[in-house]
């Protein structure tokens, strides 16, 4: 690699990643510590002495009770997967995956469904006699509404990273347990879940930060108790409200000091994650291997609940406390598909998802590039750059845009070419740009460990030969290095997209003018509709779940068994 395209890489990585996360952490910082250019500690202490103290509370309880309910949900998962052998077991596991098709703003509508008045659940309940009325679930008991869609969505992130850390415990380890007397239940308590507890801990801070910071859960059950509402709701102001700048000041230092225990905790713990020798599947005998069968199914089922309701609910036409509607239509659909906020807002989405994805492609290419074939202090120190933005909740980043770029040349007397930047790069004048930028800050760490991965198992010495031959950095790496990894980039730039396309915090925070709405927004203003506006936003849930089902599909196309990698933070 020759100096100037190193150069070029570093410059380019180095304005992305200062325009794109830096500015905007040090506008918000520099928001909830000052005011009128002196230094202040008066919007801290209003938050933490406040009715924000009490939201934060909350959504620290919220996410706490998420994880530790996910942990026990897919540990028994995890352990059947990888240290046990029963039959249908390679049909069943990938079902355990399904949930991921649909991101937990779309399947909270269907849970919304299922958990009203006058849904299923209150149905079921009233027909077993177990209650004398319709229970108000969406009501005082929102806070667990909340819950059961995180854990049932973020369920897949734990057991991948669990079963992962359970298949590479050195069996030696637990065989000296047992050889010493300890029985299987001592052993796994005193041994394996010991060595597991990296792939636990990196699954935990996952599962935990995402239900901490989500935004579109809470947006769709209209549950003002937490955080996120609150830093969304004063994003709707005119002027940026310090009161924000304090309060995501408190959620990125929480978010980003457990990312820092997770990568301090793995990387303590990498002498345990590299073995010789796997542990051997037991055979599971045929009642427990029925019951392996039963439990995998039945989660699949639980959790895919939320997204049928979706299905059902875009074609329903009257649904009132039955199993199923009592009769179908299909005027939801084509409300949606016909409606000029939809044309638009696929659009829209179609353009920033372009755009974001090939410039984290572009980016992350470069950056793995440095890392692999660099190495040195500076690839190490470019690697954990590159997953800094793992750490930064999508909720945080938008209301930093939105305090640091908004206003932005509109002052009297400001020179044309500001001016011109302004209205650019203004979210309240045109969010394209920002949103692009805020896409790509999200997921470039995804196309990233992709590209690296790819690049690891790339043999050098094939580069090497076409330098030899005369081809200079750039041909190399058109006609032999991306050839070489082309599925891990596609891989990546697919998950890049679908997850693009349906971002939830930068899209409902950046896009204020409806000219401009991505298709998330675009579904939560359909769901504010009078009368039909579950089933049109449900219309909407279901093109967003086909479309990242197809792109699920067409990454695992290509990486296979590795796919599990992609969703693995640290």
């Amino acid at each position: 690699m020759t100096r100037t395209l190193k150069l070029i890489i570093w410059m380019s990585v180095g304005a992305f990643l200062v325009l794109g996360l830096a500015v905007p952490l040090a506008g918000t910082f520099a928001g909830a510590f000052s005011e009128g250019g002196r230094p202040t500690l008066r919007h801290m202490v209003n938050v933490l002495a406040g009715d924000d103290a009490r939201r934060i509370l909350t959504s620290l309880n919220l996410a706490a009770v998420s994880t530790l309910l996910t942990l026990a949900l897919s540990l028994p998962l995890a352990w059947l997967s990888a240290r046990a052998e029963w039959p249908a077991k390679r049909w069943l596991a990938p079902l355990l995956l399904l949930p991921m098709i649909a991101p937990p703003f779309v399947g909270a509508i269907g849970m919304k469904r299922l958990l009203s008045h006058y849904g299923i659940v209150n149905d079921w309940l009233l027909g077993a006699g177990l209650v004398g009325e319709p229970v108000d679930f969406l009501g005082s008991a929102k806070f667990w509404g909340v819950v059961i869609m995180e854990v049932l969505h973020l369920y897949p992130i734990m057991y991948l990273n669990l079963a992962a850390a359970l298949a590479n415990i050195d069996p030696t380890l637990e065989e000296a347990s047992a050889s010493l007397g300890a029985g299987r239940v001592r052993t796994f308590a005193r041994v394996t879940l010991p060595l597991a507890f990296p792939g636990l801990f990196a699954g935990a801070s996952i599962v935990f930060i995402w239900a901490f910071t989500d935004l579109g859960t809470p947006l769709i059950f209209d549950y003002n108790g937490v955080a996120a509402k609150k830093i969304y709701d004063l994003s709707a102001a005119e002027q940026v409200n310090p009161a924000g700048h304090a309060l995501t000041v408190v959620i990125l230092v929480l978010s980003a000091v457990l990312f820092w225990l997770g990568r301090k905790v793995l990387k303590s713990s990498s002498a345990m994650v590299k073995v010789a020798a796997r542990a051997r599947p037991r055979t599971l005998s045929r009642p427990a291997a029925i019951g392996a069968a039963a439990l995998f199914v039945g989660v699949a089922a639980v959790a895919l609940l939320p997204h049928l309701a979706v299905v059902l609910t875009s074609v329903a036409d009257r649904w009132f406390l039955t199993p199923l509607p009592e009769s179908y239509t299909l005027d939801h659909l084509s409300t949606a598909y016909g409606h000029e906020l939809v044309s638009s807002g696929v659009r829209n989405s179609l353009f920033y998802s372009l755009g974001s994805t090939a410039l984290s492609l572009t980016l992350g290419l470069g950056a793995a590039i440095l890392v692999v074939r660099g190495g040195g202090r500076a690839g190490s120190v470019l690697d954990s750059l590159m997953m800094v933005p793992l750490a930064v909740p999508g909720l945080v980043l938008a209301f930093g845009y939105l305090g640091v770029y908004s206003g932005i040349g509109g002052a009297e007397g400001s020179p044309a070419w500001l001016r011109a930047v302004g209205e650019a790069i203004d979210p309240r004048k045109n969010p394209a740009a920002l949103l692009i930028l805020a896409y790509a800050v999200r997921r470039v760490p995804l196309v990233f460990r992709s590209a690296t991965a790819g690049l690891e198992q790339c043999p050098q010495i094939l580069e090497e030969a076409s330098s030899s031959l005369g081809a200079g950095p750039w041909r190399t790496l058109r006609r032999v290095t991306m050839p070489l990894i082309g599925a891990n980039l596609a891989a990546g730039a697919i998950l890049a997209f679908s997850y693009a396309m349906l971002e939830v915090s930068d899209s409902m925070i950046l896009a204020l003018r409806k000219e401009f709405y991505p298709i998330t927004k675009v579904i939560y203003a359909l769901f504010g509709r009078i009368g039909d506006g579950e089933g049109v936003a449900s219309a909407m849930g279901l093109l967003a779940m086909l479309l990242l089902a197809a792109s699920l599909i067409s990454a695992a196309a290509y990486l296979g068994k590795r796919m599990g990698e992609m969703f693995k933070v640290y």
